[in-house]
Formats: C-alpha cells, structure tokens, sequence
C-alpha cells in the first residue's frame, strides 16, 4: 500500500507560499490513478516528492508501512532504484546501448547477475510486444516502441511504485492509446501501484481514478469517465 498524508511542498523552501499542501492519497497494489490539474500547479514536482528527487515541506510518504520521509538521503536512493520505477514524456533510451540492455539498466543498479538481468530483459521485450528485436538499437525504432522499451525497463524489476509523467506526450492518438493500455495492463498484472501525470483526459481515462491536484490538495474529477477501463494491452 502507498499512503500520502498531508503532503507539503512550498516554493523555494519558503513558509508563506504553498505550491501545494494537504496533499493526501492512499493507493492498493494493482491500482492506477491519474492526476490532471492547471500548469504550474506542482503535478510533476510531486511526482518527485513522492520518489524522493525533491523534499517535501510536510506531511508523511509510506510504503508498505514504512515513512519515506523519515529516510535519509542514501537511503532512500537504494530503496527508490529497488521500489520505484519511471516512465517519462521523452523516452530516455541510451542510443548506445541495445534494447536489452535499455531495459536491464535498472538490474544493473542492483547489482544484478548479467546473465540473469539479460534473461529477465528478454522476457520483459517478450511481454511488451518486442522480443524479436531485443538486439536491435533504438535508433531503429518508432516513438510508441521506444515507449514500449521504456515501460519494459520501468517494470523489469518488479517496483512496487510505477511513476508516469507524460508518458505519452510525444505519441500520437493511436500509439498513445495502445502505449497507455499495454502500461496500466503491466501495471495491474504485477500488482503494482501506478501514478500517472497527464494533461490528456484520454490518457487520464485509462486510470481506474482521476483526481484533480489544487494547490489545496487532491480532488476527485467531476468529470471523469466512469466507463470501465480497459485491462487487456493493445497492440501497435
């Protein structure tokens, strides 16, 4: 479970001027929410709170009842490659490494075995549509595969958390559409907790909630589509 209490984060440090405050949520395993709201109001910063890339102001961040806030710097960077896992706007693909490789980084870090972070890489281009092309450079592929590898790296090692900002900025509709159902499908299947930043109310659609980020906390959307979403991944 991931509970966010209270959650606080001022501009520049300051104690006058809340970028947001009150920020509360509490997500299940296999769970999705996106989180639309104005620019500017801090929807990618708490992203970063909540991956602890940016201190908060207040308020509490557990995991699997443990209190994120309470972690100091090291610490929370080991349990951040280990739990948590991202997929961006830009793709972030390394041009001089193969997919495989893309996806086996987050191993990497872990000080995985190169030979089982690499089988464990191959499944994950397998279950995303692109085994066949796991050799293959990303210089070779269009923007929704790019996506595709970078959610198979996202999800490779089996986070607890997975965080999209964006995701699929850069796509058009129709790959957007597919990106998102294969992400949130992956998402559930692993009984993680996925988040997802996003302008898109289409893209939002695809979450089993929207909520809507004001400077005074999160709100449910009054206009979210209650139509079931979709579980199964659609294919470029």
């Amino acid at each position: 479970m991931l509970y966010v209490e209270n959650l606080c984060k001022r501009f520049d440090g300051t104690f006058d001027q809340p970028l947001f405050e009150l920020v509360s949520l509490a997500l299940a395993p296999g769970e999705t929410v996106a989180i639309m709201g104005e620019s500017g109001v801090g929807k990618s910063t708490l992203l970063n709170c909540l991956a602890g890339l940016e201190p908060v102001d207040g308020g509490r961040i557990r995991l699997h009842d443990q209190d994120l806030t309470r972690l100091g710097e090291d610490a929370f960077a080991l349990l951040r490659r280990r739990a948590f896992g991202f997929v961006f706007q830009a793709f972030h693909l390394l041009p001089h490494l193969t997919l495989a490789q893309n996806v086996a980084v987050p191993l990497w870090l872990l000080d995985q075995d190169e030979a089982l972070a690499d089988r464990r890489a191959r499944t994950m281009l397998q279950q995303v549509g692109l085994g066949a092309r796991a050799d293959d450079w990303p210089r070779h592929l269009s923007g929704g595969e790019m996506q595709r590898v970078a959610i198979a790296r996202a999800l490779v090692h089996e986070p607890a958390v997975v965080l999209c900002d964006e995701p699929t900025g850069n796509l058009d509709p129709e790959r957007a559409t597919g990106v998102l159902d294969l992400l949130f499908a992956r998402i559930r299947s692993a009984g993680a907790i996925g988040i997802l930043v996003t302008h898109s109310r289409v893209a939002a659609a695809r979450a089993d909630r929207i909520l809507r980020l004001t400077r005074h906390g999160l709100v449910a959307d009054p206009s979210a589509d209650e139509a079931p979403r979709p579980v199964a991944a659609a294919q470029e």
